[in-house]
């Protein structure tokens, strides 16, 4: 590492450092897929039981693998300081959603249907993606966040109406909104 990244990186790390008190690591010990499979064959009676089950299991495995594939040792802001620094390749929010999107893409899901969620960014948030997961016959309103990054690898699902944290809203509704900011900061 030459001189100007290890100060890019020190510096990235000390304007991030006092936000790790702000991020959470997940309270719970217990990742229990249970009631996240109750949830998705809840979502639609045509949901099938055995699909709800392999796609809860696959989220809490898939969220605990890519945490340790991208070596997460910190809450996320701090982690996304590393992959910015180029201290870690890889565990940006989108890193998680592409990587979890195309695994779980792999079950061939017959009643379930996967999508990109994103939440622009306001004031004080970042923009923020993830996959969330619906009824084959379910919109992306009906769905159910999976995000594996807020909790440094620790899986947060809820229904996508019930996460107030975040604005979340399908990648073809985002596009236009992120697309005007990028081009307001632009002209400025």
């Amino acid at each position: 590492m030459t001189r100007s990244e290890f100060l890019r990186s020190a510096a990235a790390l000390a304007l991030t450092a006092p936000l790790a008190a702000c991020a959470t690591t997940g309270a719970s010990t217990v990742q229990d897929p249970a009631p996240l499979a109750d949830a998705l064959a809840a979502l639609d009676p045509t949901v099938s039981r055995a699909e709800a089950n392999r796609a809860a299991a696959l989220a809490f495995r898939l969220a605990a693998q890519l945490a340790r594939d991208y070596q997460v040792t910190d809450p996320p802001l701090i982690h996304n300081s590393k992959v910015h620094a180029g201290l870690r390749d890889r565990g940006l929010c989108n890193h998680f959603a592409e990587d979890m999107l195309a695994r779980l893409r792999q079950e061939s899901f017959q009643t379930l249907k996967l999508h990109w969620a994103t939440s622009p960014s306001t004031p004080l948030r970042i923009v923020h993606h993830a996959p969330a997961i619906s009824s084959a016959n379910g919109t992306f309103r009906d769905s159910i966040i999976l995000d594996a990054w807020r909790n440094s690898g620790r899986l947060f699902w809820a229904p996508v109406s019930e996460d107030t944290r975040y604005n979340w809203m399908s990648l073809q509704e985002a596009q236009p909104v992120l697309r005007a900011r990028r081009d307001r900061t632009a002209a400025s």
